[in-house]
């Protein structure tokens, strides 16, 4: 017999529609841009020489335009040069092991990850900064040298090593910035670093495992798509795709909950479920429900542990894009990149205290999380909007309506973001949020 396994049982702001007003008002630099896409969409043909040509006349961009290519090589417009700057394998520390494709996981441990995405530069002085880069996926092909047809224990775990993220010192030498391996602050974030589940849902049911019977020390991060970083120092990781690692052999009825976020009985090719039990979701159906989040991380202390800020609510997120409003208080925009789903903003409960690091450290542990309701009409070009509470026990989220905490309303923001009345979009990514005006656009 199969289990089945289901286990959840703001008012209008001005803010909201400069920021429509600000989306609308682009529309003369999008046309006037739109040929760069279009040299991306065409490639190689014809009609992208004929777009770049044109592109090369024009005082837009300030560059002259490079020719379309699919030649697998980095072309940069005259006057500027690109250097690799790190490449996954590279060392790490000073006795990290040479790159090889045959490498084991302690190796990899201590090398730069795979499949770069978003990251930030810390400058330390003039000569001196740490990269903190996240490594969101990998190739199995190119991973490992049986091309990850026979996937072993060490072969998962290298494959957990290969993701996370990647924090590297850097040092400007005769003008150029090169890696460092001897930096004290460099550090690997992987799979399997210990982490800590703030906010209100730490230590709910749902985030309880036979492993973590707390429900609160959660093990890695992976699929971190993009970033943010914080006026305190701190670097936002968001975790993506984190639904394609999970798989079971077991006879396993999914429920809705699992459904609306991708979960599923088949994974996407990483077979971790195969080695590492916290990857079953047949055998730990509760682990899904520990990925999702984002992640703040200390990258000027090694020795600290990643924090997931379930108050941020748990979806696919792209990046988290944080700034002081006027009030003080820190607010953070957030897409969630699937078709079909929302553009949300987190508002802290306490203000943030200029030079004051310690007390602003765990300004994203308590707050409001809001999402986007758009009210305009097709064919305007001006258009209003709301942001929507998600509080337990307002604008339906009751357990009549299968919400019995605040912490079941952000473990399933999608759902609670449904039950409130939200807009659907096409994939919100790249969410930029202007200081100025506290306004935010998506692309």
């Amino acid at each position: 017999m199969s289990k089945h396994i289901d286990q959840r049982q703001l008012d209008s702001e001005p803010e909201f529609n400069r920021f429509i007003d600000a989306a609308m008002s682009r529309r003369h630099f999008l046309r006037a841009t739109g040929a760069a896409g279009s040299v991306a969409f065409f490639a190689a043909t014809p009609v992208a020489n004929a777009i770049a040509d044109t592109m090369a006349k024009s005082q837009l961009i300030g560059f002259t335009a490079i020719p379309a290519s699919t030649a697998d090589t980095v072309v940069v417009p005259e006057g500027y040069v690109a250097e690799p700057l790190v490449s996954w394998g590279d060392a790490l520390f000073v006795d990290s092991p040479a790159f090889s494709q045959s490498n084991d996981s302690k190796a990899q441990e201590m090398q730069y990850g795979d499949n770069t995405d978003g990251m930030t530069f810390f400058p330390l002085s003039a000569d001196r900064a740490v990269l903190v880069a996240n490594n969101e996926y990998t190739n199995n092909e190119y991973l490992y040298p049986h091309q990850g047809k026979n996937i072993s224990a060490d072969d998962v775990r290298k494959g957990q090593a290969a993701h996370g993220v990647s924090i590297i010192e850097l040092v400007k030498k005769d003008g150029q910035w090169q890696a460092n391996p001897a930096g004290r602050l460099n550090r690997k974030v992987t799979a399997y670093t210990p982490m800590e589940m703030t906010g209100p849902a730490t230590g709910h049911d749902l985030l309880k495992t036979a492993a973590d019977p707390s429900g609160k020390k959660i093990l890695g991060t992976y699929n971190n798509c993009a970033n943010g970083q914080t006026p305190w120092g701190t670097y936002l990781t968001c975790e993506e795709n984190f639904n394609g690692y999970f798989a079971t052999a077991e006879e396993v009825e999914l429920g809705d909950t699992y459904k609306r976020y991708g979960v599923s009985n088949k994974d996407w090719g990483y077979d971790w479920w195969k080695h590492d039990p916290r990857f079953d979701v047949g055998k730990t159906p509760n682990e899904p429900h520990r990925f999702g989040w984002v992640v703040e991380i200390d990258p000027m202390d090694p020795n600290s542990t990643p924090k997931k800020r379930s108050a941020l609510g748990r979806f696919k997120h792209e990046n988290a894009a944080l700034t002081i409003n006027d009030d003080g208080h820190a607010v953070v925009y957030l897409g969630d990149d699937e078709r079909g789903e929302h553009l949300y903003k987190f508002v802290s409960k306490n203000k943030y205290k200029p030079g004051d690091n310690a007390a602003n450290r765990d300004l994203l542990e308590e707050g409001t999380l809001y999402v986007a309701k758009f009210n305009g009409t097709e064919g305007e070009l001006n258009g209003q909007g709301e942001w929507l509470e998600l509080t337990f026990g307002k604008n339906g989220l009751t357990p009549e309506n299968g919400f019995n905490s605040q912490a079941e309303v952000l473990i399933f923001a999608r759902e609670a973001a449904t039950q409130v009345g939200a807009t659907t979009m096409d994939r919100p990514e790249w969410v930029a949020s202007t200081l100025a005006t506290n306004m935010c656009s998506v692309h």
